[in-house]
C-alpha cells in the first residue's frame, strides 16, 4: 500500500516539478502583465474559475476509465517546441499558449482520452488568461475606437449637441474628446466575454445558449462603451473638460460595465422566455411533485396519529 502511494505521489510530483522548472519565468511574466495591464487584470480570475470547473467534474473524473495514451507525449513535445521557438524568437505568446498544450498532453499521456474530454473546457478556458498578441490587439482596438466615436457622435447629434468628428476625436464647442485605446472598450469586451462564458455555463446547460451568451457579449460591450463615450461627451458639453477626466471618467467605466453585465443577464432571461429549458423545467416539476407527495404523506400520518 505504501509503495503504491509513493508511486502515485511520484506520478504527480515529477511532471509538476518539470512544469514549474520550465515555465516559472513564463508564468511570472504573465502574472506581472495581469498586474500592470488593466486590459488583462481579469486574468487573476481565470485560474480559480478553471479549477472550479475541474472540481465540479471530480465525480466524472473518478468514474472515467484510465487509458493512458502515447499521443500525449507528442502533444507535450509539440508544446515544448512552441516554448523553445518562443524563447529563441523573443516572442511571448507562443510560450504562454504552450502551457495549455503541456497540460492537455499530460492529461492525455497519464490518464487518456476520456479524462481529456472531461477536462477540455477548463483547459480551453485558460486561454482567456493569455493576452492577445499586439498585432491582433491593434487590429481589434482601432475599429472599436472608431465605432465608439461614431456612436458618440450620433448620440450627441440626437441630444442636439454640436459635434465634429475627425477619426476617433470628437470636437465639442468647449473641448475635444479623443477615444483613445483605454476608451475603445477592449477592456470591458475581454472581461465581459469571460463573464459571458461563465454565466452561460452556470445558468444554462444547452450548448447553443452558452454560445449565444458568449457571442452576445460583443455587441453588448460595444453598445455599452458607445453609451459611455456619448455620456462623457454630454457631461463635457455642460460641465467642461473636467467632467471627462479623473474620478468621474473612471467611475463611469465601472457604471457602464455593471450596466453591460445586467444586459447580459437580461439576454439570458429573453432566451429562456423564448426557448425554455425543457430538461430543467421537467426536473423542477418532478421535484415539485415529490415535495407535494411528501407533504401529503406527512398530512396522512398526522391524521392517523
Amino acid at each position: 500500500m505504501e509503495t503504491v502511494l509513493k508511486k502515485q505521489i511520484l506520478i504527480f510530483t515529477a511532471p509538476l516539478a518539470c512544469f514549474v522548472l520550465l515555465y516559472h519565468q513564463v508564468i511570472a511574466r504573465l502574472v506581472r502583465e495581469w498586474w500592470n495591464n488593466d486590459n488583462y487584470s481579469h486574468g487573476f480570475l481565470i485560474v480559480p474559475v478553471a479549477l472550479y470547473f475541474v472540481w465540479e467534474r471530480r465525480a466524472a473524473l473518478k468514474a472515467a476509465e484510465k487509458n493512458p495514451s502515447a499521443w500525449g507525449l507528442f502533444v507535450v513535445a509539440g508544446s515544448l517546441f512552441m516554448l523553445l521557438a518562443g524563447i529563441l524568437g523573443s516572442e511571448i505568446f507562443l510560450p504562454r499558449v504552450s502551457i495549455l498544450g503541456v497540460l492537455a498532453g499530460s492529461v492525455l499521456f497519464l490518464f487518456g482520452w476520456n479524462h481529456l474530454k472531461i477536462l477540455i473546457l477548463p483547459i480551453a478556458f485558460l486561454l482567456l488568461m493569455i493576452p492577445i498578441p499586439a498585432i491582433i490587439f491593434n487590429h481589434i482596438v482601432f475599429p472599436l475606437q472608431l465605432w465608439a466615436s461614431q456612436f458618440g457622435e450620433g448620440a450627441l447629434h440626437v441630444c442636439q449637441i454640436p459635434v465634429l468628428r475627425e477619426g476617433n476625436v470628437l470636437h465639442l464647442a468647449n473641448t475635444s474628446l479623443e477615444v483613445v485605446e483605454a476608451c475603445s472598450g477592449i477592456r470591458s469586451l475581454v472581461t465581459l466575454l469571460t463573464m459571458g462564458i461563465l454565466c452561460g455555463y452556470l445558468f444554462d446547460s444547452r450548448l447553443w445558449v452558452r454560445i449565444a451568451m458568449t457571442a452576445g457579449t460583443v455587441p453588448i460591450a460595444i453598445f455599452a462603451n458607445g453609451v459611455r463615450v456619448a455620456g462623457t461627451g454630454v457631461a463635457a458639453h455642460f460641465y467642461g473638460a473636467a467632467a471627462a477626466e479623473g474620478f468621474s471618467h473612471t467611475f463611469s467605466g465601472w457604471v457602464i460595465f455593471i450596466v453591460a453585465l445586467i444586459m447580459l443577464f437580461v439576454l439570458h432571461r429573453i432566451i429562456v422566455l423564448i426557448s425554455p429549458d425543457k430538461k430543467k423545467a421537467a426536473a423542477h416539476e418532478a421535484k415539485r411533485q415529490d415535495l407535494t407527495a411528501d407533504t401529503a404523506a406527512e398530512d396522512r400520518n398526522s391524521e392517523e396519529k
